[in-house]
């Protein structure tokens, strides 16, 4: 197949685009500056522009552009940014599949889009949680109705937090791990549906290749973990103690709604489509999962 990647070069998109050509399918990837190579085509999502054929012979478009949730403290014109960041170039890649026909569209989401579900387990049935990130995601699928309402192919991908060994979740934890800093964060009770970067990139080929996968995908391991296993597993795969509690009141002092959203908040979300057409997951277990993303 011919893919058009938008987002190739960020943390999912580095790793997918290589995985793809080997796999057998044509990458092409949108850039936002003069295209230099023959499998780059230029774009301007501020502006509703594409390249004159840039979707030519395209079977498939992947969209995985999304300014990062953290670290930046979330004022309100930094919320504006995030939000700008996904609407736009999702608006724009959506017109432009019905626009030319393209059948596929596989457009990044989120597992906010749940909120916070405490103890209950939620799936692609699930309805939509509150909060900044809840709103977030609801909107950005939104954007991709023209491209359906046209007759393609939708795949929304509700992505959990990413284990590798650069970037993700763990770029952001290592650090401090390492300095004998991890902390449980609250109680610790609240869930975390994450997924190993080697399990994402595979199941978003399987959702390349699966014409029977579509609407939202949970893209997060079958066992989601809670916040106090996840900090134990993660500081026994580096060889650290986790004696700390960062408790959430003074997270919510330091990082207010960011806190709330991003650390205390959890979704026990299961990814239920893709165990439904029998996707095989590299990395079901948690601490399988963290030894090799910190091997």
């Amino acid at each position: 197949m011919r893919v058009l990647i938008a987002g190739s070069s960020g943390f999912i998109g580095s790793a997918l685009a290589p995985a793809l050509r080997h796999g057998g399918h044509e990458v092409l990837r949108l850039v936002r500056r003069a295209p230099v190579g023959t499998d780059e085509r230029g774009w301007d999502p501020p502006a509703g522009r594409i390249d004159s054929g840039a979707l030519d012979g395209v079977h498939a478009v992947i969209n995985l552009c999304g300014r990062p949730l953290a670290p930046a403290r979330w004022s309100a014109a930094h919320k504006q940014l995030i939000r700008d960041s996904r609407l736009e170039p999702t608006e724009v890649l959506a017109a432009a599949v019905a626009e030319r026909g393209v059948p596929l569209l596989i457009n990044a989401s989120g597992a906010g889009f749940y909120g916070d579900t405490g103890e209950t387990v939620v799936d692609e049935s699930s309805g939509q949680g509150t909060g900044f990130l809840a709103e977030l995601c609801r909107d950005w699928e939104a954007m991709t109705h023209p491209a359906s309402d046209a007759g393609a192919r939708v795949v929304r991908l509700r992505t959990g937090p990413v284990l590798a060994r650069e970037g993700g979740l763990l770029g952001v934890l290592r650090v401090a791990f390492k300095a004998v800093l991890g902390a449980r964060f609250g109680d610790g009770r609240q869930y975390l549906p994450w997924i190993h970067l080697d399990d994402l990139v595979a199941a978003i080929r399987f959702a390349l290749e699966d014409d029977q996968l579509t609407g939202p995908v949970n893209l997060c391991a079958p066992n989601p973990a809670r916040n106090a296993e996840f900090t134990r597993e993660l500081g026994r795969a580096l060889g650290r103690p986790t004696p700390w509690v960062a408790p959430a009141f003074v997270l919510r002092g330091l990082l207010g709604q960011q806190a709330e959203e991003m650390l205390v908040f959890g979704q026990r979300a299961k990814p239920a489509a893709l165990l439904r057409r029998e996707f095989p997951f590299r990395y079901p277990e948690l601490p399988d999962a963290l030894a090799a993303a910190c091997a």
